[in-house]
């Protein structure tokens, strides 16, 4: 979220913040009681809004000051009549404006929460994914003498994955796990979770599945992606689509201390995204799935380290990449690419040689101070001054995706699966058979 001050008072501020993303109208998917909403309702209303303001505070001056000069009064013994009626007024007046002010304040706080935040100046410029500048390839990708295949036939094959049982217990996309699948998703899970905190320092966290709106408002999730959140309507609960909901929220109305920042978490959880609007693609395998695991990173640090620790979180990330000998590159996401409630972002592709194709496997982000003011998390710098944190976070890394890769690029003529060196000891075998 914005600075409201800031918002109030500078018309320019806003127009850049949106100009750098290509977005004329961030509320066209939102009606208030009113009707639609654009930027030339919202200055209308932001004027009327400091307008009204202005004469509350003014009226609220007026009104300590009478008090403080019928004491005067009192004490002198002097008539006060004048003084009791002009406060009377005042009263009716200032209950008046205050009943204007309120909805005011309310829509305005409303549309301010779905404008995105300002991009960093080193956001390239850019329409689409296909803008995404590549920062760097890593790894070799491996020569096949026979063509490889994608991981849902392996899976299947090999008798781990089994598409068919989860769409009877749950419908389209989800799966089921089976014997060494199982065991290779929980490998990963354990061996990601070891790296981050005994390479990393991360603190390692396992908190709840469900959250309350004010969770997923402080993360930038609500209202923006209210379609694409699971609800649970009777207990006015949500699944969590990314851990990073929790861990950020542990710090919602914290004052911490510079000294102990960057505080560093890592998380395991399920995850759970309707994935609106992705009906028709992806439809098989592991790739985009309504459950999923995650092994997700979270930073709280100070404004002056926060885009630095951004490429410290982005290494650690490809850190486990790089143990595993995962063929991937990074990408730079560009203006017209990049997430609602990030400032600068990179994404972590893996290399699928059964589709041919890179496949997003980890985001990493620098939010700013844009999750700090919706959830109200400030620091205590040196000097005793309260300022806002920066928070980052970015998958470490997203299971189902990993273990997809895993079998694409480890699997072997006769159709099974070699599993990494690292994993040998999760796995306690070094190959995944029938």
């Amino acid at each position: 979220m914005h600075d409201l001050k800031k918002l109030r008072e500078s018309p320019e501020y806003i127009k850049d913040v949106l100009a750098r993303r290509g977005v004329s109208n961030p509320w066209k998917d939102w009606n208030d009681c009113d009707g639609p909403f654009d930027l030339e309702r919202f200055f209308r209303l932001q004027n009327e809004e400091l307008s009204l303001l202005r004469e509350v505070e003014s009226l609220r001056t007026r009104k300590n000051q009478i008090a403080a000069e019928f004491g005067k009064l009192k004490m002198a013994k002097e008539d006060t009549t004048a003084l009791a009626e002009e406060v009377e007024n005042l009263k009716v007046n200032l209950v008046d404006k205050e009943a204007k002010l309120a909805p005011l304040n309310a829509i305005m706080e409303a549309a301010a929460l779905r404008i995105p935040n300002r991009l960093d100046d080193s956001v390239p410029f850019g329409k689409s994914e296909a803008d995404n500048p590549l920062v760097r390839e890593v790894g070799t990708k491996s020569l096949f003498d026979f063509t490889p295949k994608a991981h849902w036939e392996i899976g299947e094959r090999l008798g781990i994955l089994d598409f068919a049982a989860a769409a009877k217990l749950s419908g389209s996309r989800f799966s089921v796990l089976k014997s060494d699948g199982a065991r290779l998703e929980r490998a990963l899970i354990s061996f990601m979770l070891d790296v981050h905190v005994r390479e990393h320092q991360f603190v390692e966290v396992l908190a709840p599945y469900l959250v309350n709106p004010k969770s997923l408002q402080g993360t930038g999730q609500l209202p923006k992606f209210r379609e694409e959140v699971f609800k649970l309507a009777q207990d006015d609960l949500y699944l969590i689509p990314t851990a990073e909901v929790t861990v950020t929220n542990l710090h919602r109305d914290d004052l911490l201390e510079e000294k102990d920042l960057p505080l560093k978490y890592v998380s395991y959880s399920a995850c759970f995204r309707r994935e609106a609007g992705s009906y028709g693609k992806d439809t098989k395998g592991l790739i985009r799935n309504h459950q999923f695991n995650k092994v997700e990173m979270v930073y709280f640090t100070t404004p002056e380290r926060s885009f630095a620790d951004l490429e410290t979180l982005t290494n650690e990330a490809e850190a486990i990449l790089r143990k595993l000998n995962v063929p991937y590159r990074v990408i730079s996401l560009c203006s017209g690419d990049t997430g609602f409630s990030s400032a600068k972002t990179y994404d972590l592709e893996v290399w699928m040689p059964g589709e041919n194709r890179w496949r997003e496997i980890s985001s990493c982000s620098c939010f700013t101070d844009f999750q700090a003011r919706r959830m109200n998390i400030k620091y205590k710098n040196a000097q005793g001054k309260k300022e806002l944190v920066h928070t980052l976070n970015g998958s470490g890394l997203a299971v189902g995706r990993l273990f997809a890769a895993i079998l694409e690029n480890f699997q072997l003529k006769d159709g099974s699966v070699s599993v990494p060196q690292p994993l040998l000891t999760y796995m306690g075998k070094d190959k995944i058979t029938i």
